[in-house]
């Protein structure tokens, strides 16, 4: 029986000419990942070891992001513990202010995941990378010390959904409303310990920011991973931010799948998530009743990038947030932030009404920049809708694509960008 693209890269990695489904193995890391909420757990736990080292300093990466610049003293207290730690050791890909963006965001710019790359990351969403062709997934902060200081982890074996995409996107129509329509259709735990494995024809008609909020939010569907074929779009993006593209994988063609669940992209409509859970997707047409909002957060690791803040700045143009609700938009990072001020995306913002925040993580987990109040809702780019995700038990999420959020804050309510055309 063949190999999926994540069973063969496991295999890589692993030093075995092949894995199958269950199996358990230990491999070979190429990036450790880990935030300023998840890091100081997993130095602690080094702290305990006898030999207290790291594998490799250039293959690990402490991003400063969900709350950064520092909210408080306890804050302020863990990244100092990781900035102390990233010193000690000499840690090359050490990111705090000024440098700093949303993790998930920031590797890939940075170019420090390519193709065929296992990585690991103490934070749910570390599956991101999957869009340029790796296997990437997040684990706990004990894990990710082990990962630290061994620069390898032990797996199981993921079986695989196939998820074959086809046709073409029609106007308004991105990666967030395929992602959130798949996990609408399967529900949060309907990929559990699984591979998210896309591919189809219609690949070709998603782009790389498309392709990254997918991958993002395979954890969504409970996914250990999410994956794409490397194409010439994957390529182009490897060449323009990293010094490699890595290795190529593909799926053998006799590669066994528990289930294929085919999207036609032209069948598909924005899409929006009602509380509390991802899964509970709506097709916009679907939702006649008036759902007043008091808030739309436009970035998070999953939106934030500069396609989500032009989709966000064109239908915001010429139009103002409706009076009483408050709009906060968050680049991904200060690349994407300067590039934004270069093409006037933010005078946009700032004219329509919104205001426009540091990379940050802040909203999307109830940390800072955005917290509700009680019996509030936000309509947002962000990934998870989990009750008091956002700030008050009692407060309400709307997940939705900086189409939908920015129709939204001018008109105060869900809707559809063509209400505004």
């Amino acid at each position: 029986m063949g190999m999926t693209m994540s069973q063969k890269i496991l295999a890589d990695h692993a030093g075995t000419a092949s894995v199958k489904a269950g199996e358990l193995i230990e491999a070979d890391l190429d990036l450790v990942l880990g935030n300023d909420i998840t890091s100081p757990v997993a130095i602690h736990e080094m702290d305990r070891m006898k030999n207290r080292r790291v594998f490799n300093q250039d293959k690990i990466a402490l991003v400063m992001d969900h709350f950064i610049p520092n909210k408080d003293i306890k804050s302020a207290e863990h990244c100092k513990c990781v900035r102390n730690f990233a010193s000690e050791f000499g840690i090359t890909n050490y990111f705090d202010v000024g440098q700093m963006g949303i993790e998930h965001a920031l590797l890939p710019e940075k170019g420090l995941v390519v193709a065929g790359n296992l990585c690991i990351g103490a934070d749910s969403h570390t599956c991101t990378y999957g869009a340029l062709g790796a296997f990437s997934t997040g684990v706990g902060s004990t894990d990710m010390a082990a990962g630290m200081a061994s620069g390898k982890a032990w797996f199981k074996v993921p079986s695989a959904i196939r998820v074959l995409v086809t046709g073409k996107k029609k106007k308004y129509v991105t990666g967030k409303d395929l992602i959130l329509h798949l996990i609408g259709e399967i529900g949060v735990d309907g990929a559990l310990y699984q591979s998210l494995e896309f591919s189809g024809d219609g690949i070709a008609d998603l782009s790389m920011d498309d392709r990254f909020t997918i991958a993002n939010m395979a954890i969504e569907a409970g996914a250990k991973n999410g994956i794409f074929p490397v194409d010439e779009q994957t390529l182009a993006y490897m060449k323009e931010h990293a010094s490699g593209c890595g290795k190529t994988y593909e799926a053998d063609t006799d590669a066994e799948y528990t289930r294929t669940v085919t999207i036609d992209l032209a069948q598909l409509e924005p899409t929006v998530s009602f509380p509390h859970l991802p899964s509970n997707a709506r097709k916009i047409s679907e939702i006649t009743e008036t759902i007043p909002m008091d808030q739309a957060v436009i970035g998070s690791c999953t939106n934030g990038r500069i396609s989500d803040l032009r989709a966000a700045a064109e239908i915001l143009k010429g139009h103002h947030v409706k009076k009483g609700l408050r709009c906060i938009v968050i680049p991904a990072t200060q690349d994407i932030y300067l590039q934004a001020m270069e093409e006037g995306l933010l005078k946009i913002f700032i004219e329509a009404g919104a205001v426009v925040s540091t990379p940050t993580c802040g909203p999307c987990l109830g940390g800072y920049m955005g917290i509700l109040a009680a019996g509030e809702r936000c309509i947002s780019t962000t990934n998870r809708n989990f009750i008091g995700r956002m700030g008050d038990v009692t407060s309400e999420v709307y997940l939705a694509s900086p189409y939908v959020a920015a129709a939204s804050a001018v008109t105060g309510k869900i809707s559809s960008p063509e209400e505004l055309q």
